[in-house]
């Protein structure tokens, strides 16, 4: 089960071991979409497989399973995949799928769930899956006495029904009961008896079911009312499948904008009161409404046009059209918000057999029930009404659309990722949305130096293995680099005791000496520096991502204890630094060789050897000046890889074959040694044909996978003249040298579904 419980409104924040399930991941809008789809997988919302087809585009569905799904296909259609987070019902996280393409609606919907959280979440009632089934009978006279017979027969018509799908009323559904009512046709003037048939489809949508129930007991209900049977088929009014949700918002919580939570409380249930009494506003608020449920239906490959028709018919059940939801004020401090929505949903065949994308997403929801998915789907509904409302009692939508018309103006304009959210800023500020105004921004921004955003963070490089990984740890050479502005970090003196934030990465930590992991280590780095008592918050932000042998934990360990020394002048030299990062490295991996906090700290390639004195640590690094300026594209796969683990491979195969694996130890060393002199004369074709070979012996030692071979072939076929893994193996990155084909290589990388990282090292 995806979904957890959970008894805190802020448990998310816990710590990175309790992030499992959990919904809330800070900062998750800002991220590239592969680190997005890296953090549900490290939430265990989706699997490894899930990870690949989302990463891949692989997740669609393809051309020749559309042609079997309707007719005359000429194409696949696609539209935008999205989660909406913070979601807490019944006490249960969600992370939310969304299909849509109208902007606002996945980031609304987020926000709402968020304030809901700190509240206590949404509660919301089981739903019957109940569908209904008419049999329509024109009879010549007494409607009265036919509904009576019918009604007699009761028990016959629902055994009838059942006896068509004995598997249904063995999972515990099929038919239930029957209802009947009597109409005059408007037209033709004859009467007519219509009998429901009440039926529990569990966790199917139940369509064919019903329809098939409805056409095998027409004969009978001919031969019980001695009239013509015509239409029998199901109703898409599920008004036996309510979906009942209610949320409590504390008036503090509302509070914002130069708005008192009074304010907002007031202007939301005015808004609402306007849709309970005028259709014309009613249908703008529920199309609101219907913008979260549809998205989800269509994530969930669910019939959203039944849902549709459902609601906006129950809607007008009292003769009037009305509003689905209430929002009031009865509660003392409290706006409370409520939703009563026709919902008939199912979680088994239909697309759910045919869209790979719809199997990731329920499983992304935790595989639920039926009924459970239309209690969801209800909390949704509430989620996208009480954001639409919020906004439009306060600064209203224009604000919001404001912002959306930047973003896609800077879209069309093509702003690069790493300038976007800056260059949008900018527009708005500038009050001229255009899109020659963004091209123009973007240009300014791209001839300045990259440097840390604002003056107190600091920051510490990250790491490739050039040549040599693996071979290095029996005392062959490697060759390392570093990556600028890898991870940058700040600390300001506030809080309450110490607390980490790592937005990308999903972390909003506080740090305990008993905490486990990150917290952990970072408890006593400060307690190394004499800072424990203090109270800050550390916040870090990392620019490469982790677990992909990127050197990204010891950067962070070092970009914390510059962060730390600027804030409270601690004045320690690179030397201890880097001397208190090793330690963290241990802590973390066990045995480090050190290479990484080195790198991290002194930011310069280096030649490393292991010696036979360990405790010579300075004598093991020396530093290398390159000939030529290196243009290198590292390729990500997404796929985390655990080097301790690749090193206890390695190491098992060695005991078994020393000499074998002596003698390939030796090959990687002599290419290694050969690469020193080739790097610092520029002979960078050279270097190039080293790496190729390197990452054939590298292979050799079964490090590699799919997804690097991949992005090696990749590389190769657009320009690099060298590609290999680099570090552990066994997933993680790549590096490919492209002294003119960066941009090709970089392109390529992302087209096929992987991030890319260029880096320039003079």
């Amino acid at each position: 089960m995806v979904s957890h419980s959970s008894t805190d409104s802020d448990s998310d924040a816990a710590g990175e071991t309790d992030l499992t399930g959990s919904s809330r991941i800070p900062n998750f809008f800002r991220m590239p979409i592969a680190e997005r789809i890296s953090a549900l997988h490290q939430r265990g919302l989706i699997s490894n497989e899930d990870v690949q087809l989302l990463t891949s585009g692989n997740h669609q569905v393809q051309l020749n399973v559309a042609d079997k799904m309707i007719e005359n296909v000429v194409g696949v259609f696609g539209l935008p995949m999205g989660v909406a987070l913070n979601f807490l019902i019944n006490n249960r996280d969600y992370v939310v799928p969304l299909v849509v393409e109208e902007p606002s609606i996945v980031a609304g919907l987020s926000g709402a769930a968020r304030m809901a959280r700190l509240g206590g979440g949404f509660t919301v009632d089981p739903v019957d899956p109940i569908l209904i089934g008419q049999v329509q009978v024109v009879i010549d006279s007494n409607p009265e006495l036919a509904k009576q017979t019918l009604l007699e027969h009761r028990d016959d018509i629902v055994a009838l029904a059942n006896s068509l799908h004995p598997k249904m009323v063995a999972r515990g559904g099929g038919a239930l009961d029957i209802e009947v009512f009597d109409y005059r046709a408007e037209e033709d003037g004859r009467l007519m008896v219509v009998m429901h048939l009440l039926v529990d489809t569990r966790d199917a949508m139940g369509a064919n079911l019903v329809n098939t129930m409805c056409e095998g007991v027409a004969a009978y209900v001919e031969g019980l009312t001695g009239g013509k049977v015509f239409l029998r088929i199901l109703s898409n009014l599920t008004d036996r499948a309510i979906a009942r949700a209610k949320v409590r918002i504390p008036l503090k919580n509302l509070e914002g904008k130069g708005y008192t939570g009074e304010q907002v409380r007031d202007g939301i249930v005015l808004a609402n009161d306007l849709a309970l009494a005028d259709p014309y506003r009613a249908a703008t608020h529920n199309k609101g409404i219907m913008n979260g449920v549809d998205a989800l239906a269509l994530a969930t490959g669910n019939d959203w046009r039944a849902i549709e028709a459902a609601a906006h018919a129950y809607a007008s059940r009292n003769g009037r059209y009305q509003a689905l939801t209430r929002w009031h004020k009865r509660e003392e401090g409290y706006l409370v918000g409520e939703i009563a929505i026709p919902m008939k949903v199912g979680t088994v065949g239909g697309s759910l057999e045919t869209n790979p994308s719809v199997r990731i997403n329920h499983r992304l929801l935790g595989s639920p029930s039926a009924s459970e998915l239309a209690g969801v789907m209800g909390v949704v509904g509430l989620a996208q009404n009480f954001a639409a409302l919020r906004a439009l009692s306060t600064d209203g939508i224009q604000q919001n659309h404001m912002n959306l018309h930047a973003r896609s103006v800077a879209s069309t304009a093509g702003v690069a990722e790493e300038f976007f959210e800056t260059v949008v800023e900018t527009l708005i500020e500038s009050g001229e949305i255009k899109v020659w105004k963004a091209q123009e921004i973007a240009k300014n921004l791209s001839r300045k130096v990259i440097m840390p955003e604002t003056a107190d963070r600091q920051s510490a490089y990250g790491k490739i293995i050039l040549l040599g990984e693996h071979a290095v740890v029996y005392g062959r050479p490697a060759i390392a680099l570093p990556i600028p502005l890898a991870v940058e970090a700040a600390v300001r003196k506030e809080g309450d005791g110490i607390n980490v934030l790592i937005p990308r990465w999903g972390i909003e930590q506080k740090v305990r000496p008993s905490a486990p992991g990150f917290a952990g280590i970072i408890a006593t780095l400060m307690s190394q520096i004499g800072l424990a008592s203090e109270n800050m918050t550390i916040e870090v932000f990392p620019h490469i991502p982790r677990a992909m042998g990127l050197g990204g934990s010891s950067a962070l360990a070092v970009a914390i204890l510059r962060a730390a020394d600027e804030a409270y002048g601690l004045q320690l030299s690179d030397g201890r630094i880097n001397e208190l990062a090793f330690e963290c490295e241990k802590t973390a991996h066990g045995t480090p060789s050190g290479i990484d906090n080195t790198v991290a700290t002194y930011g310069a390639p280096l030649l490393y050897q292991r010696q036979q004195d360990e405790a010579q640590q300075q004598a093991r690094f020396t530093n290398i000046t390159l000939g030529q300026p290196l243009e290198i594209v590292i390729g990500v796969t997404g796929k985390e890889s655990l080097t301790a683990d690749t090193v206890a491979r390695v190491r098992a195969s060695w005991q078994q074959y020393p000499d074998r694996y002596e003698s390939l130890f030796d090959q990687i060393g002599q290419l290694t040694s050969v690469g020193q002199s080739a790097l610092q004369e520029g002979r960078l074709d050279e270097l190039g044909e080293l790496m190729n070979l390197c990452h054939g012996y590298l292979n050799a030692l079964q490090l590699s996978t799919p997804e690097l071979e991949e992005l090696v072939h990749i590389a190769r076929r657009h320009g690099a003249i060298g590609a290999k893994l680099t570090g552990g193996g066994g997933g993680g990155s790549m590096i490919a040298l492209c002294p003119d084909a960066t941009h090709s290589v970089q392109k390529a990388f992302e087209a096929a579904g992987y991030k890319a990282i260029p880096i320039t090292l003079e």
